[in-house]
């Protein structure tokens, strides 16, 4: 194989294999290469992602050692995307009635979720994370995409209990805006004890659904490392019951009299 082909190809092994770690034997073998030429190319592929702002390779000296890609995002790149996501949420036509605001559109969007999901799993590609956790519906995904990039597999909360799931774990909780009684499940297969959990989101108002996953997760002794949301409100009626937490963007007011949305960065490290 020639070098550019074999460029190519590394490139696309480590943007598929993101935070997997690889032996160099294992290229060498694949591609039938030396590893003094596999340690070239890795090299060239490493500063063309970080000039790019996408990422870099992480390697390893010694017998065990190897490479791995860590996703990245640059602050470039980060600030510019969160100034097209602003854009797109002032659109006065998303005001539905009530106050509220119209997103399935970029839920539903490919190429927008993908970008969010970077972004999101850029500000936690530091942390020891096992699993994605989200609750049905509008959060899966966001939760695909951050866990896509984190290279971890998904977990989803439900209101209700599956019988295709088996045996269940659920508590109630109190909805942070409406104050309601409510009930969350996950099934005990879906996720081991001890587990680094990243929760994620595509909304915000007090929290309170966020706070029912923390406290469903004490029930599996599981460790909540990072809480993302794509948008918080900033509402000063309702009190805050998540402290800690990443949002993409906060919407401080939706006037339906003067038909405008007032949309700021959120409070995403580096891309304010």
């Amino acid at each position: 194989m020639k070098r550019s082909d074999r460029l190519v190809s590394l490139t696309h092994y480590f943007l598929e294999n993101p935070k997997y770690h690889t032996s160099l034997p294992y290229f060498s073998e694949k591609y039938g290469a030396a590893k003094s030429s596999i340690s070239e190319d890795l090299a060239i592929i490493d500063r063309v992602l970080q000039a790019e702002g996408t990422g870099h390779l992480q390697t390893l000296p010694g017998a065990s050692g190897g490479v791995s890609f860590v996703p990245e995002l640059s602050r470039e790149n980060g600030s510019k995307f969160i100034a097209e996501l602003r854009e797109t949420l002032e659109d006065p036509a998303r005001i539905l009635p009530g106050g509220y605001l119209y997103m399935s559109d970029i839920l539903g969007d490919p190429k927008m979720v993908n970008q969010i999901g970077r972004v999101l799993a850029a500000a936690f590609s530091g942390l020891a994370i096992d699993v994605v956790m989200t609750v049905a519906t509008k959060g899966i995904p966001l939760a695909y995409a951050v866990a896509a990039v984190l290279n971890v597999p998904v977990v989803i909360v439900r209101r209700d209990p599956r019988v295709t799931e088996g045996s269940s774990v659920s508590i109630n909780y109190v909805s942070g805006s409406s104050r309601k009684i409510q009930t969350m499940v996950l099934p005990k297969r879906s996720l081991q004890e001890n587990a680094n959990v990243c929760i994620i989101d595509d909304f915000m108002k007090a929290g309170g659904t966020i706070n029912g996953m923390v406290s469903l997760l004490g029930e599996f002794n599981a460790n909540v490392q990072a809480i993302g949301v794509l948008a918080e409100a900033d509402d000063e009626e309702d009190e805050r019951v998540v402290e800690h937490y990443t949002s993409l963007v906060k919407i401080t007011n939706v006037d339906m009299k003067q038909n405008t949305i007032d949309v700021h960065p959120g409070n995403v490290a580096d891309y304010q």
